[in-house]
């Protein structure tokens, strides 16, 4: 007991003070200021996440629990002096600053990048390929997020790798684990002749308050949220757990002044086969930044913590519904949400399909290029020389998109010419192509442990077969996953594999995918419908080139792949090719 003794204190004072005093110096977990026995600042009871019992908490929250993966940079640093990988929980933290440990695949780091909107300097551009050059392995990958990754890092270039990051204005921070992942905006936005609003600013506000508020961080599992602008050029925004959509609202009888707004569509999450669903909220521009923080603490207070499979907003609303859901959110914000309904507002025109690649003319009287890099992945030779590109011909900015290519912008049309002849130089294409130009994978089984088949790989030699042997006068999507994950977001192509291992004569298994057809989003919004299953993904080039070949002899007039497929039964689908010239069309 400390002696208070000639303090001055009242009798009950010094009892109060002096067992107080002792007790933090004991080290004693006292209830003070929201501070735990070490000094941390807590603003839940120790023995619950969130009012889940410590001991019925998954793996991973559990790992959450005993360190914040934001915490985990001395760990990074003491184990890049010894050039190690991270063991046991740390393998999942490292995820909080964007790197994954992806053995067995590769044994070695894969960075993440959070790239707001997808929008990029040269300047940054030419630092993410130096990245690549000085520390990966000469190459980078376009994800279906808007964003960048880069492979076959050491633990020992981790530091040096999140430092550069920084210095070009850019952060990892969150791209991965149970966190918030990149925002991503309609690429043509600022620019776009369609749009109803330039969305890029909401998109960067997002991005920055989500850097700025540690409490963002303890989400129960990932989270998407897009901004579509109402531009020709899709973002799938269907697909994310947040899809704002601007549209435009005329005179109407609801006190609602007319202007441009966004629908706030909730719960897309297509590997589980459901795109987001309007909820009947209308929202001004500056509203849907305190909507969207307001609705993810929702779900970090009250999503599942015990269940991995459950753990998404979706299985939160399906418990709830929406009229629970946004009762809880309009706690937390100091205005008022506003009901009105989809009929009443004017929605953006149909997307063009393949808007993302060729050219395009800009609501300035200049020019888009959209190029096309196979299945998202660039050298750094023609990373640096499309920098050089938008630097000479454009506005030295260049945006990258959903579908796995990127954008160069601000192009005059007395420069278009010259900046073509650049591009065709790197050994890229800004031409649209029916076939390939739709070509979509993920990493596959020789950057990821989770695939089960070489997605990267057989959709390069899938595209070069389709192309060799026919021409399409309409554009298809073609998506390769390798696993239930869906990055590739296989359920929305029109023709979508995702990987699976197919057990062959010998017993032993080899590269295969079930497939689907069908799929599409936004104005052609579907989930495929699964046809074949266990094709070995030597069979594929071949079932995908009759396919191809009835679609053209069967369609009626100039129906598209999608609503050919749609009309058609499962049955009378897989009547349409012949199993046994698979292997010999595609040997």
């Amino acid at each position: 007991m400390i002696d208070l003794s000639n303090s001055g204190f009242s009798s009950e004072q010094t009892q109060y003070l002096s067992g107080f005093v002792s007790g933090v110096l004991q080290g004693r977990e006292l209830p003070f200021l929201g501070q735990d026995g070490e000094g941390r600042f807590t603003h839940q009871e120790e023995e619950s996440v969130h009012g889940t019992p410590i001991d019925e908490l998954c793996k991973e929250e559990r790992i959450k629990y005993e360190q914040n993966g934001l915490d985990c940079y001395d760990t990074i640093l003491a184990n890049a002096l010894e050039n190690k990988f991270p063991e046991a929980g740390d393998v999942f933290r490292y995820k909080f600053h964007g790197l994954f440990h992806v053995a067995p695949a590769q044994d070695s780091f894969m960075l993440r990048c959070r790239i707001a909107g997808g929008a990029l300097s040269t300047y940054q551009f030419r630092g993410l390929a130096e990245i690549a050059q000085d520390w990966g392995p000469g190459r980078a990958d376009l994800t279906t997020r808007a964003n960048v990754q880069i492979r076959e890092i050491e633990p020992k270039n981790c530091p040096d790798v999140l430092m550069k990051l920084a210095d070009l204005g850019l952060t990892s921070q969150g791209s991965g684990a149970d966190n918030l992942r990149n925002i991503t905006a309609t690429p043509t936005t600022g620019f776009d002749p369609g749009e109803l609003i330039d969305v890029m600013p909401y998109a960067r506000a997002m991005h920055h308050y989500i850097l700025k508020n540690r409490d963002l961080y303890g989400l129960p599992r990932k989270f998407n949220i897009s901004f579509d602008s109402g531009g020709c050029v899709s973002v799938c925004a269907d697909t994310n757990d947040i899809g704002f959509y601007a549209v435009r609202v005329g005179k109407n009888d609801q006190g609602v002044e007319p202007g441009v707004y966004f629908r706030m569509q909730l719960c897309g999450i297509t590997g589980h086969k459901q795109f987001a669903t309007d909820c009947g909220v209308l929202l001004t521009p500056a509203e849907t930044i305190p909507v969207a923080a307001a609705l993810i603490r929702v779900f970090i207070e009250n999503g599942c913590r015990t269940n991995r499979n459950k753990a998404r907003l979706k299985y939160l609303v399906d418990d709830w519904g929406f009229a629970k859901t946004l009762e809880e959110t309009q706690k937390k914000l100091t205005f008022p949400l506003r009901s009105f309904p989809l009929e009443n507002c004017e929605v953006s025109a149909p997307k063009d399909k393949q808007g993302y690649l060729g050219i395009h003319p800009q609501s300035d009287g200049k020019n888009y290029v959209g190029i096309c890099t196979p299945v998202g992945r660039m050298t750094v030779s023609q990373m640096q020389a499309l920098a050089d590109i938008a630097d000479q011909f454009g506005r030295s900015e260049i945006r990258l998109t959903v579908w796995q290519n990127l954008i160069i912008p601000g192009i005059p049309d007395d420069k278009l010419q010259g900046a073509i002849t650049a591009i065709a130089a790197t050994g890229l294409d800004h031409r649209n192509h029916n076939l390939t130009g739709g070509l979509i994978a993920c990493t596959g089984s020789r950057g990821c442990k989770y695939a089960a088949a070489d997605t990267k790989g057989h959709a390069v030699e899938l595209g070069q077969h389709l192309a060799g042997k026919m021409i399409l006068d309409l554009p298809i999507n073609l998506h390769l996953t390798g696993c239930k994950h869906s990055c590739a977001q296989h359920y929305v192509g029109d023709i979508g594999m995702m990987g699976n291992r197919v057990k062959v004569e010998d017993g032993s298994t080899v590269d295969g995918y079930n497939i689907v057809l069908g799929g599409g989003v936004d104005d052609q919004q579907a989930i495929a419908r699964e046809v074949w299953t266990g094709i070995k993904a030597t069979e594929i080039n071949g079932l995908v080139e009759q396919l191809l070949c009835a679609y053209l002899a069967k369609r009626e007039d100039s129906e598209t792949f999608a609503a050919f497929t749609r009309r058609l039964s499962i049955e009378e689908l897989e009547a349409l090719v012949d199993p046994s010239k698979f292997a010999t069309e595609a040997a």
